[in-house]
């Protein structure tokens, strides 16, 4: 009687324990956030969080990285004995910042031993860390490895991982190597950063995934998404930086010094699943016209409300007309398009396609016509018109955007995330494709100013509209 008293009383002293532990409290809840929760729901094998300062990205890679090692991650399939790497800038960061956040959430009894770089494995957070062996719950051993970046490539070479922890982004070179480390377990990569070295590797192989890897993954964090952030402190924050230094610092966004033209774009909020449009909402093609250069081509609907659905497109380089005019109508005929009675498309098209060369008798615009697609040449080309414009759709003073755009345009979505300003007045000619024939499209739209009068039925209508789009996270 007396031994099962004793048991039931060290059961409790271990609940005890793990009800008072840092791990424990984030478990519950206590100190996570909807962005983290989402980042550790992932099933993605290389996923980021791009997050403001103290959005809380680090906090959710020191928790992945313990659950992990520990074998109690709550949603994936755990292992006895993990080896991971996390790798951070420089020793005296890593001592500062990640090394600090796993061991805080390491609960003492769980360290098996400790190896140190430099310092007393008594006192590991006034040292540099090498490794941590960990008690992993179903009775084996994890290893979590340090290394920064300062080291160099050679030290990041041998090793066989189960997972990489890069806090704040790496050189190219490191991540690279990094990937090959995880290749013959199918082992996992997550970073934790502030975009603050502009447009580099990341932007280009995650952010914009041109690669098109189908196990990357993003998720961006601002300070308004971490609930323990004074709202306060926040303010005086803003009011101490310029507008490219914010969109990196507080929104984890990308930038550079002349900056995006459209940081109002959100992924999460603007990209919609797909769904069967209604034949009234059809509206019409708007096309970009290129041979070598790209021709983008986008399918416009437009609901009840005024909000504009794009909801497919056709973007191809190196093709004639004859290409182009028979995917138009392959995709028309999928989406059960509207024609007219003589089975022919509708489309706007850039006004250069109405010239004459030397090289052809004919323009592109009639090369279309004789193809069965109706083009209009007479668009408003006014950039800056065209950019208002667009932006007036994508942030409504109300809240709610009013322009959507399917999962399925992913050129149109990649565009958006890297149109940025030149040096002079005007945006950067490169991969504007998409972005000319929007404008081309919104500029025959009325101007978008919400009315100011706010009245119940108004706000009942917003709330109804807010439940029925609930942002969705894509890919």
């Amino acid at each position: 009687m007396n031994e099962i008293i004793e048991k039931i009383k060290s059961v409790e002293r271990e609940l005890v324990k793990r009800a008072q532990s840092p791990i424990a409290r984030y478990n519950a809840g206590g100190k996570k956030h909807k962005k983290q929760l989402a980042f550790h729901k992932c099933k993605k094998r290389n996923r980021w969080v791009f997050g403001g300062n103290r959005s809380g990205k680090t906090e959710c890679g020191a928790v992945e990285a313990v659950w992990m090692a520990r074998g109690i991650h709550p949603y994936r399939k755990n292992r006895p004995d993990v080896f991971g790497w996390v790798v951070s800038l420089t020793a005296q960061v890593q001592r500062d910042v990640a090394q600090k956040k796993i061991l805080h959430y390491l609960r003492p009894d769980w360290i098996a031993d400790i190896v140190m770089q430099s310092g007393k494995k008594d006192a590991p957070e006034r040292g540099v860390v090498d490794q941590i062996a960990v008690k992993n719950v179903f009775g084996g051993i994890s290893v979590i490895g340090f290394r920064s970046c300062d080291q160099g490539r050679e030290k990041f070479q041998g090793s066989s991982l189960d997972f990489v922890w890069f806090d704040e982004e790496p050189p190219e070179d490191i991540y690279t190597e990094c990937l090959m480390r995880v290749v013959d377990k199918c082992g996992e990569i997550f970073g934790t950063m502030t975009p603050l070295k502009g447009l580099t590797f990341v932007y280009r192989d995650i952010y914009l995934n041109q690669k098109r890897n189908p196990e990357v993954w993003y998720e961006f964090m601002e300070w308004a998404d971490n609930p323990f952030l004074s709202k306060k402190e926040i303010a005086l924050l803003e009011n101490t930086m310029d507008e490219t230094i914010l969109q990196a610092r507080r929104y984890g966004k990308f930038c550079t010094r002349e900056g995006l033209v459209y940081p109002e774009f959100d992924e999460s909020v603007h990209v919609i699943k797909p769904f069967d449009v209604p034949k009234e909402w059809q509206d019409t093609l708007s096309i970009d016209p290129g041979l070598h250069n790209p021709l983008s081509a986008h399918w416009y609907a437009v609901d009840y409300d005024g909000n504009v659905y794009v909801v497919a497109e056709h973007y191809r380089a190196g093709e004639d007309v004859d290409f182009h005019a028979r995917a138009l109508h392959e995709i028309s005929e999928r989406l059960g398009w509207k024609r007219d009675g003589k089975g022919r498309i509708s489309a706007l098209i850039d006004s250069a396609a109405g010239q004459r060369t030397l090289s052809s008798a004919k323009s592109v615009s009639e090369l279309f016509y004789e193809r069965d697609i109706l083009v209009n040449p007479r668009v408003n080309k006014d950039v800056f018109g065209g950019i208002a414009r667009v932006k007036s759709y994508l942030n409504r003073k109300n809240g709610l955007p009013n322009l959507y755009i399917f999962s399925c345009c992913t050129n149109m979505i990649r565009e958006f995330k890297g149109y940025f300003w030149g040096s002079g007045e005007s945006p950067e000619k490169k991969d504007d494709h998409a972005m000319d024939e929007l404008r081309y499209y919104l500029m025959t739209r009325p101007k978008n100013d919400p009315p100011e009068a706010d009245g119940v039925i108004k706000r009942d209508k917003d709330r109804l509209i807010r439940k029925l789009r609930r942002p969705r996270r894509f890919g």
